[in-house]
């Protein structure tokens, strides 16, 4: 049996504003798995649908660029939110963000880069930095679109192109304007998908199979169920599906009618959430000096 801490009680309730006793009780079901004690408490009606991006956990910067035709993005991180106002890592996650325009989508590839003016490699150089900024740093990740129309938007810059959300988008037809527009609305609305037909299908099955059991509790008969469920799986592309979803410019249209409208098909955007999926531990500190003072 696996130990259900307050730790994990704590950061389930936050994910899915449950009650304390509500989360212990899911996690205690679920052997103390967060994603399936997250389904245990939808089934009971006692959570909303949680996204699966958790709290963000790393620092650092994103940095987003633009040229020839193609949209970049990287994230690099660092060991706290301080380096984030430093001039020189902004500068070089700048520079990181400019190079994978040429070098691509392979993060080991942009490590390996040559970094302009320095006869280091892109990794050397975040050696160098340390020495002088005193923190560790990494290239963590990096997305490349190519496309006849790109846009980037950064969230929350703390100068052109830096920040900690930023987008990209790939148009045919339109103007980068509208690029940047569908980016702003991505920033805002987080979906995990273009289109329906790009719905991650493990994600889709775990959604209906949580739509089911919450249909089947009104205790209605199986036909009228297979409705319910038809119905709220369109509710569910509306949420996660960037054409389905609302355009968050006017709140009526739809982003596929907006495109539409437009003369533009987006063939690809890419979301970057500053420590997004990294886990920080978090210590006890409480138990720490517990533990210091021998008690």
């Amino acid at each position: 049996m696996a130990e259900i801490t307050a730790a994990l009680v704590k950061e389930l309730r936050e994910l899915t504003g449950a009650g304390m006793m509500d989360c212990k009780k899911a996690l205690t079901e679920a052997n103390g798995d967060k994603e399936a004690a997250i389904d245990w408490l939808r089934k009971k009606g006692l959570a909303a649908a949680a996204k699966k991006s958790g709290r963000v956990a790393a620092e650092g910067l994103v940095g987003v660029a633009l040229g020839n035709g193609k949209a970049a993005v990287v994230e690099v991180n660092s060991e706290t939110d301080f380096v984030a106002r430093n001039e020189a890592f902004q500068n070089y996650v700048e520079t990181v963000a400019k190079l994978a325009l040429d070098v691509g989508e392979d993060v080991e590839a942009l490590k390996a880069a040559a970094y302009p003016g320095t006869g280091r490699t892109v990794a050397e150089e975040a050696v160098n930095l340390v020495a002088t900024i005193g923190e560790n740093m990494n290239v963590r990740r990096v997305a490349v679109i190519t496309a006849p129309v790109v846009g980037a938007y950064i969230h929350g810059a703390l100068k052109p192109g830096l920040g900690k959300i930023g987008v990209i988008v790939g148009l045919t037809g339109a103007d980068e304007q509208l690029a940047r527009q569908i980016g702003m609305h991505v920033a805002a609305t987080r979906p995990d998908a273009l289109s329906v037909a790009e719905v991650d299908p493990a994600a889709l099955e775990r959604e209906k199979n949580v739509l089911s059991e919450q249909a089947r509790a009104s205790g209605k008969p199986e036909a009228i169920i297979e409705k319910m469920v038809e119905g709220r799986v369109k509710k569910y592309y509306e949420d996660v599906v960037l054409l389905e979803q609302t355009w968050v410019h006017d709140g009526e249209s739809k982003v596929k009618d907006v495109a539409k409208k437009a003369g533009a098909d987006i063939t690809r955007f890419v979301r970057f959430t500053l420590g997004e999926g990294i886990e920080k531990e978090v210590s006890d500190f409480a138990a720490e000096v517990a533990a210091a003072a021998g008690v």
